[in-house]
């Protein structure tokens, strides 16, 4: 049975199997400009907890062992979720650890997990779409683009540039935000375009707290770059 999603080209990971976000998701996002003021200190603990491990897992667990300490994680993501609802910060990080599990294991079994990302994200927006610095927009954006559209997917080009221009809006200088714009011009074939957003990807400021995290995705994206030499 042929794979659900994206096949490679020109010698690329498809996109689903690049975990750029969809982890990404498809996602880094610092604690810092949490919209949520109000946050508990509880869930504050538990969503820097989700980020370091899954910085953890994704840049310095060997590829063959990040399928299963993802779907670990994602399991204690949705026990944090159950026990706090309202927290959308928290329903983005279910999202984006679901989707990078996708990523890595693909296959058609990787459908039923970015769909269950893609109702966390789109619950995040429902309770507060800025939290996180309008994460939500970005990873949901990033599902959009990367994920194959009808009959397979949800995969759709107009919604994922109308998402992460709205998360650029919100988040102009974050380095998630220019990383996936850059990816998704790249693969819409404006490599000029996609240049400029990587390039000032790379200058986004350091996020405290989250310095493997910033290094992965500076790897990810001088990759990207090289590419469009």
């Amino acid at each position: 049975m042929k794979s659900a999603l994206k096949s490679t080209a020109k010698g690329r990971p498809s996109p689903m199997l690049r975990s750029a976000l969809l982890t990404s998701a498809l996602g880094l996002f610092s604690l810092q400009g949490m919209a949520s003021e109000d946050v508990s200190e509880e869930v504050a603990a538990s969503l820097a907890e989700l980020q370091q491990r899954w910085a953890e897992i994704k840049y310095s667990l060997p590829q063959d062992q990040q399928g299963p300490a993802f779907s670990q994680l994602g399991d204690h993501a949705e026990q944090l979720v159950e026990r706090h609802p309202e927290a959308a910060e928290l329903h983005i990080w279910a999202g984006i650890i679901r989707s990078t599990e996708a990523g890595v294991d693909g296959g058609l079994g990787a459908l039923a997990l970015v769909k269950e990302a893609k109702q966390e994200l789109e619950t995040a927006l429902e309770l507060n779409p800025l939290a996180l610095e309008g994460s939500a927009y970005t990873s949901l954006g990033a599902l959009y683009y990367q994920v194959p559209g009808w009959p397979i997917g949800f995969g759709d080009e107009d919604k994922a540039e109308w998402h992460l221009q709205r998360a650029l809006a919100i988040n102009p200088e974050g380095i998630d935000s220019l990383y996936f714009w850059g990816d998704y011009l790249h693969e819409q074939g404006r490599d000029d375009e996609a240049r400029q957003a990587l390039e000032n990807a790379l200058l986004a400021p350091p996020r405290e707290g989250r310095e493997l995290a910033d290094s992965g995705r500076r790897g990810e994206i001088r990759q990207l770059l090289a590419e469009l030499e």
